[in-house]
C-alpha cells in the first residue's frame, strides 16, 4: 500500500506549496508513488484521520498551529518540514524583533486582544521532532523529491551541513565580498547549488545557518572587505530571527 501523505500549510505565502506544482514532469511520478489524501492548497476536503507522512510548510504562529502540529506528531511516522518559514521561522520571525503589541495596533488598531492565541513566530521543530526538511524560500524542487524520496525508502535525511561558500567556489562566481557587497555565503547552508550568487544575487540567508559556520570568521571576512561586520547578522535575520527565540 501507497504511503498516505498529508501536506498542511501553517502561517506562509504558500510559495513552498505553489512550487511544488512547479515539478512538472516529475508531478505525476512523485504522486504515483504516494497516496496523496490531504493538500492543504489543492483540497477543499478535510484531513483524514490516519496518515503515514505529513508535509508541513509556514512558521509557527498560534496555540493552534501547535496543537496541530502535535496531532501530526503522534499521528504521522515521518514529519517532513519544506520551506524557510517552517524550519526557521522565515521572514514571519521579523516579528520577534519588535514588541508584538505594538506591531498589532499598528496594523489592526488594536494591540493585545486582537493577539490573543498568538505566540512569536518560529520554526515547526520548536514544536515538535521533525524527520525530514527541505530549506529554502522557496524550496528547490530537485531538492524536495530527493528527500521525500528517502522519506519513502526510509533513508536518514542528509540535510546539507556545508556553508554555502563551499558551493560557490566551485561554480567560479565571482565574490561578492570582493566587489564589496554584504553576502551571506559565509554562514548559510548550501544545498542549492550556489543558484542566487550564480544569477549575480548575493545570498540573503534562506536556508538557515551552517551547522559549520563559522560566525567570528565571517565576521573579520566582513572587515576585511571594508564591510561592516554587523550586517552579517542583520541581514541573516531576514529569514533566520527565531533562532535565539524559540531554540
Amino acid at each position: 500500500m501507497a504511503p498516505r501523505v498529508v501536506i498542511v500549510g501553517l502561517a506562509s505565502d504558500f510559495g513552498c506549496q505553489v512550487q511544488m506544482t512547479n515539478i512538472e514532469d516529475d508531478l505525476l511520478d512523485v504522486l504515483g508513488l504516494i497516496d496523496l489524501q490531504y493538500w492543504q492548497l489543492a483540497s477543499s476536503g478535510h484531513m483524514p484521520e490516519e496518515y503515514d507522512i505529513a508535509i508541513v510548510e509556514g512558521a509557527v504562529t498560534t496555540q493552534e498551529h501547535v496543537e496541530l502540529l502535535k496531532r501530526l506528531r503522534k499521528t504521522a511516522a515521518v514529519v517532513m518540514t519544506i520551506g524557510s518559514c517552517a524550519d526557521t521561522g522565515g521572514i514571519l520571525a521579523l516579528a520577534n524583533c519588535v514588541d508584538p503589541d505594538v506591531a498589532y495596533a499598528a496594523v489592526y488598531g488594536k494591540g493585545p486582544e486582537v493577539a490573543r492565541g498568538r505566540r512569536a513566530p518560529g520554526p515547526v521543530d520548536a514544536v515538535i521532532h521533525v524527520d525530514y526538511r527541505v530549506p529554502g524560500c522557496p524550496i528547490d524542487t530537485d531538492e524536495f523529491i530527493n528527500v521525500l524520496s528517502r522519506a519513502l525508502q526510509g533513508l536518514a535525511d542528509r540535510t546539507p551541513v556545508d556553508p554555502l561558500c563551499a558551493i560557490c567556489k566551485t561554480k567560479e562566481n565571482v565574490c561578492f565580498l570582493d566587489r564589496g557587497e554584504v553576502c551571506l555565503g559565509l554562514v548559510t547552508r548550501t544545498g542549492c547549488g550556489a543558484k542566487c550568487p550564480t544569477l549575480n544575487r548575493p545570498c540573503t540567508g534562506c536556508r538557515g545557518l551552517a551547522p559549520d559556520a563559522n560566525l567570528e570568521a565571517a565576521r573579520a571576512a566582513f572587515v576585511s572587505k571594508g564591510l561592516d561586520p554587523t550586517e552579517l547578522e542583520r541581514r541573516f535575520d531576514l529569514y533566520n530571527a527565531a533562532r535565539e527565540v524559540t531554540r
